[in-house]
This record gives structure tokens, C-alpha cells and sequence, in this order.
């Protein structure tokens, strides 16, 4: 798969995809709220109805976003508001990866873990301040 972009946004993801599925054409396949999430997960209720993740098909592309919930702390900037997504071929690499990008002055946002959609993911940061997701689903 290649690098993907990812969107952050401060409660209108729905609104943006929207309009971009509207200039660029392309369909969902996925468009979940912060409702869809496991209670354990903590999500206020004014965070419920936005966005936790939407993918817009165009072609052979994919864009990718979510709205920050309000507990998570930094409010997504232009400056801030897109994350490089790669997926690994394993768990083993997207360990690997994850270390290299976050050690050397990177900064770890979200461990590598199993999560409740299936993915073994996390986030970081490197040195340069880029924003990565790793995300591998077993096939």
C-alpha cells in the first residue's frame, strides 16, 4: 500500500469530506463516529456524533480523516492537521518502523497496539515534527 494522507480536524471532517467527495468524486468505505467506540474509550458526549474515521475511495487512491476529540489535548492547525499513514507488512515491521521514527528526538503519541477495529496501530511523531500512523491488519 503507499503512504496515505491523513486529515485532522476540530469537529468538521464530516463537512470536509463531504465536500471533497464532491470535487473529487470516489465512495465511502468506512465513515464511523466516536458513538461506534467501546465505552471504555472515554469519549465525551458533545465528541459522540463527530468523526472518528472516514475513508474516501478516488480511483486507486485513498484520503483518510478523523475529528480530534476535545480530550486528546492539541487542536489540529493547518500546521498540524495531516499525518503520513504507512502500512507494514507485519507486526514485527511496523515495530521496527515505529521505533525508528519515534527514537532520535521522535516522540511516541499512541504505542503499537492491537485495537477493537482490528488493526495493530500507533502514532508518533519524528524528529522533523511529521506526524505517522502505522496501521497492519492481517489478512
Amino acid at each position: 500500500m503507499p503512504f496515505t494522507p491523513y486529515l485532522s480536524f476540530d469537529g468538521d471532517c464530516a463537512d470536509a469530506f463531504d465536500f471533497y467527495k464532491s470535487v473529487f468524486g470516489g465512495e465511502f468505505t468506512y465513515r464511523s463516529t466516536f458513538a461506534d467506540a467501546p465505552p471504555d474509550m472515554g469519549v465525551s458526549d458533545e465528541d459522540k456524533d463527530k468523526i472518528m474515521h472516514v475513508s474516501l475511495m478516488v480511483d486507486d487512491a485513498v484520503l483518510m480523516g478523523s475529528d480530534v476529540p476535545k480530550s486528546v489535548g492539541e487542536r489540529p492547525t493547518p500546521a498540524n492537521s495531516i499525518s503520513v499513514t504507512f502500512t507494514p507488512k507485519s507486526k514485527a515491521e511496523a515495530d521496527a518502523i515505529f521505533t525508528r521514527l519515534a527514537g532520535d528526538g521522535g516522540q511516541e503519541t499512541m504505542p503499537m497496539q492491537d485495537t477493537f477495529w482490528g488493526a495493530y496501530f500507533g502514532m508518533c511523531k519524528d524528529k522533523y515534527g511529521v506526524s505517522w500512523m502505522l496501521d497492519f491488519i492481517e489478512s
